[in-house]
């Protein structure tokens, strides 16, 4: 049906014109598919926070527990999270921060963002 993940991200953008419940699935389901490259998923993630912020903490959770992902990319889905639901950015951070496969400064800015949660709650 679509030729590449940018297809699937451009008829979802389309779709949030016109139905934002069904771009809010639509980009859901990009942002959680594994087979989608890594920047195509977070793009998905950070739309779906435009379009409704608390379906987003489920797609960047996801992307940020994903050892398959991109260092950058996990951290970076884990920062989205913190904006949008910070109770929820706890688990994410604490996965990168944890995974001893993730670069050192990744792993350390995700821990210093899991404290700056936690001062904040």
């Amino acid at each position: 049906m679509y030729e590449d993940d940018e297809d699937r991200i451009g008829a979802a953008e389309q779709l949030a014109e016109h139905n934002a419940h069904a771009a809010a699935e639509a980009f859901s389901a990009i942002a959680c598919d594994q087979a989608v490259g890594d920047e195509v998923r977070l793009s998905a993630a950070q739309q779906l926070a435009d379009v409704d912020p608390r379906a987003a903490a489920p797609a960047c959770l996801a992307i940020a527990r994903d050892q398959a992902v991109g260092d950058e990319v996990r951290l970076s889905a884990a920062e989205l999270l913190a904006d949008a639901d910070p109770r929820a950015a706890a688990p994410a951070c604490l996965a990168i921060a944890c995974d001893e496969a993730v670069g050192g400064e990744v792993r350390l800015s995700a821990a210093e963002l899991l404290a700056a949660l936690h001062s904040s709650a």
